[in-house]
């Protein structure tokens, strides 16, 4: 099943089950945009990481769900999960 998803900066997604979170990270600069992929949290512990994508790439691949970019901004991105 499809889902549009839109995050502002800072906004998070849980990617399903057993899979990771994800939270919008902006654009550091007019051509990449950064999506930060949590990992593990137990109450004030846990690791995450930037990743970082060229704005033209419009599928993408996080913890093995594909997830489609149909609209990124300094603001928002909109994904298809």
């Amino acid at each position: 099943m499809e889902s549009t998803v839109v995050l502002t900066i800072g906004d998070g997604y849980h990617l399903g089950m057993g899979k990771d979170r994800i939270v919008y990270a902006g654009m550091p600069s007019e051509k990449v945009y950064s999506i930060v992929q949590r990992k593990w949290e137990f109450f004030y512990r846990g690791y995450a990481w930037n990743l970082f994508f060229p704005k033209e790439q419009s599928e993408i691949r996080i913890d093995g769900i594909n997830l489609l970019v149909e609209e990124v901004s300094p603001q928002r991105i909109v994904l298809r999960a």
